[in-house]
C-alpha cells in the first residue's frame, strides 16, 4: 500500500528521542539502551537492568531490557541494521506500527530514536515451521492476518499497491560482484543473473496485475520467528 497509510485520529503520539544506540555488544549498546530507559523507565536503577540479546541478524538487532527476572515489563530495543534505510521507509514503518497498535494487532510502541525504536515485549513463543503445521495454530494465524487485511488505513483513498515500486528498488540495490573471490564465484554460479531476475519480475507484473486482487494492509515479512504464540491466551 503506497503512501496512503494514515494513523487513526486520537492515536497516542510516539516520542522521538535524540539518542543513538551503538550496535556493538557490551558497553557499546548498553550505554545507549540505558539512556533510553532513563526516559521510558525512570524508576529502574541502571545497575539492576539486564540486557538480553534476542536477535543479531543482518537486518536488526533486538535487545530485551528488564529488571530482575523476565516479567511482563520488558522493553525491547530494536537497532536498525546498517543501510537498511535503503530498503525500508522508516517513517512508513512507524505509521504502520501505530495503525496496527490502534487496532489491537501490535504491541505498544514506546518511542523511536535515531537508529531504532522501542516497544512492548509480547509474552509467548516465536514459532518454528512445525508449529505452523498445527491446525490449531495456523487457524489462529489466518484469523489474525484476516483482521490485519480488513484494516482501512487509507483515509478514504483507493489504495494502490507499491509492490512493483518496492521490487524495483530492491532490484536497483543488488550487487554485481563481490571482492571476495570465493563469495563472488558462488554468487555468479548460484544466483540468477540480473537479466533473468528482470524477466521474472516482468512476467510476474504482467500476470499478477491482471488478477484484480484487492490491495490491503499486509505484513510483508511473515517469517515463522515473526509470529508469537501465547498458549495461555490462545
Amino acid at each position: 500500500m503506497a503512501n496512503y497509510i494514515h494513523v487513526p485520529p486520537g492515536s497516542p503520539e510516539v516520542p522521538k528521542l535524540d539518542i543513538t544506540v551503538s550496535e556493538r555488544e557490551g558497553p557499546g549498546y548498553r550505554q545507549g539502551a540505558l539512556e533510553l530507559l532513563r526516559r521510558l523507565r525512570p524508576h529502574w536503577r541502571p545497575e539492576k537492568v539486564t540486557l538480553q540479546l534476542f536477535t543479531d541478524g543482518i537486518t536488526n538487532k533486538l535487545i530485551g531490557c528488564y529488571v530482575g527476572e523476565i516479567t511482563d515489563d520488558v522493553v525491547l530495543v530494536r537497532i536498525y541494521g546498517n543501510k537498511t534505510e535503503l530498503l525500508v521507509d522508516r517513517d512508513e514503518e512507524v505509521k504502520s506500527f501505530r495503525v496496527l497498535q490502534a487496532h489491537g494487532c501490535a504491541p505498544q510502541l514506546y518511542c523511536t530514536f535515531n537508529n531504532g525504536l522501542c516497544y512492548e515485549f509480547m509474552q509467548g513463543e516465536a514459532l518454528d515451521p512445525e508449529h505452523v503445521c498445527n491446525p490449531d495454530i495456523f487457524r489462529l494465524i489466518a484469523r489474525q492476518l484476516a483482521k490485519i487485511h480488513t484494516i482501512h488505513a487509507h483515509n478514504g483513498w483507493i489504495p494502490k499497491s507499491n509492490l512493483w515500486l518496492k521490487m524495483g528498488k530492491y532490484f536497483s540495490l543488488i550487487p554485481t560482484e563481490f571482492a571476495d573471490e570465493e563469495v563472488n564465484k558462488r554468487f555468479l554460479s548460484d544466483i540468477p543473473s540480473p537479466k533473468v531476475l528482470q524477466e521474472e519480475m516482468t512476467w510476474m507484473k504482467e500476470r499478477l496485475s491482471n488478477l484484480g486482487s484487492p490491495v490491503v494492509l499486509c505484513h510483508n515479512d511473515l517469517l515463522c520467528k515473526n509470529i508469537i504464540y501465547n498458549k495461555k491466551r490462545g
